[in-house]
């Protein structure tokens, strides 16, 4: 190849045509081949032919990009393959899976880490969610800018830049979100007792879930102890272990767009008939709410908490650009799919990596599957 960057990349490019091509002609061929076995007329195996050829770039991008390296690496989690050796892979059997299940104590806390950022995150996200598609729904003026700016997020995604500049948002000492929380208890002193409350409740239960992980609770001990929070306390969003959690729940918070698009577009298709018949009736706002609006928008809801729980349980980008060079803080906020990472490509141990992603599989499928067969008690799909 020659040194020159440009012409390589435009070789490489040249190349990638030429196979994409042959593979898409060689597909809608063999297809063409298997129909004409079977006995179609000339028509048929044109239209065939055409289909595959078509379709032939995502079916072979399919195979190479997923299928095959999906069978790799669930081969690879039943060896012993490290990239930084020049051993070839040793086959150890179940043992990664052992090792993983029973064994390490650092999968476990970031699987109950995961739960945390589950059980609490989820439910404020779509709840916030919620509000605002409720808020939104109301026909006013500006409308749209607001739609456009609540979905902003969603566009902006958890890319390092914008996590970049929330962790300097977040920074105790000079990050604005603090400065505005100083500035209210200031100016409004039951806002102050409120944010200590808060406080006081959110580090007692980190504290506990801290314990679970490390199988000590000196830390809760030590909240306990130290009892209500003082006058100027303010949340240590990316200082301390005690707010590592609800950092990354705060910004699964600030992404919630596309739920609230979800719940937009459910209220949008409830009928007016039923909310003008109960306001007829003296239904007040919220009773319209809570007994028409609601579950009617359970196949909404049911929709954003399978996409919700999956995304979830993958969080890894707040993660990694938030605590990745703070070592300290890491254990008490790292996630299964950072644990992956940090095994697959920091510690280069590629099999157990594997063992790792196919754990994190099966566990999402479970859930998953849960979810669908509890939908028949709470979910509704018929107006009438």
């Amino acid at each position: 190849m020659p040194e020159n960057p440009y012409i390589n990349a435009v070789i490489t490019a040249g190349i990638t045509i030429v196979f994409i091509l042959a593979s898409s002609y060689g597909l809608g061929a063999f297809a063409r081949l298997v129909v004409r076995a079977r006995g179609a007329t000339p028509k048929r195996q044109e239209n065939t032919f055409a289909g595959y050829f078509f379709a032939a770039p995502w079916i072979v991008g399919f195979l190479i990009f997923v299928i095959i390296p999906l069978a790799f690496s669930f081969y690879w989690s039943f060896t012993d393959y490290r990239v930084t050796s020049k051993d070839p892979a040793a086959w150890v059997g179940l043992q990664n899976y052992s090792e993983l299940i029973f064994h390490d104590d650092s999968f476990r806390a970031s699987i109950i880490n995961t739960l945390y950022l589950t059980i609490v995150g989820l439910p404020l996200q779509m709840a916030v969610a919620l509000l605002l598609a409720v808020l939104l729904n109301q026909k006013s003026y500006g409308e749209r800018i607001f739609r456009m700016a609540f979905y902003l997020p969603v566009i902006l995604g958890f890319n390092t830049a914008v996590l970049l500049c929330w962790r300097l948002m977040l920074n105790t000492g000079t990050g604005i979100i603090n400065q505005i929380i100083r500035s209210f208890s200031v100016a409004f002193p039951p806002f102050g007792y409120l944010n200590r409350a808060i406080i006081n409740l959110q580090e007692i239960v980190t504290a506990f879930f801290l314990g679970i992980n490390n199988g000590k609770f000196n830390l809760l001990t030590k909240v306990l102890e130290g009892g209500f929070p003082a006058d100027n306390r303010v949340p240590l969003w990316v200082q301390s272990p005690l707010w590592t959690k609800m950092s990354v729940i705060l910004l699964m918070v600030w992404g919630c767009g596309a739920m609230m698009l979800i719940f937009l577009a459910g209220l949008n298709n409830i009928p007016k008939e039923l909310h003008e018949a109960a306001k007829v009736d003296g239904a007040s706002g919220w009773q319209r709410f809570w007994k028409i609006s609601f579950p009617l928008l359970t196949p909404y809801i049911f929709y954003n908490l399978v996409v919700g729980l999956i995304s979830s349980l993958q969080i890894f980008e707040p993660i990694f650009v938030l605590y990745r060079d703070n070592q300290p803080l890491v254990s008490s906020t790292i996630s299964m799919v950072y644990y992956l990472w940090q095994k697959s490509f920091s510690h280069f141990e590629i099999g157990y990596g594997s063992a790792i992603s196919w754990v994190i599989l099966v566990i999402i499928l479970i859930v998953t599957t849960i979810q669908f067969r509890l939908q028949d008690r709470w979910v509704k799909y018929d107006i009438y």
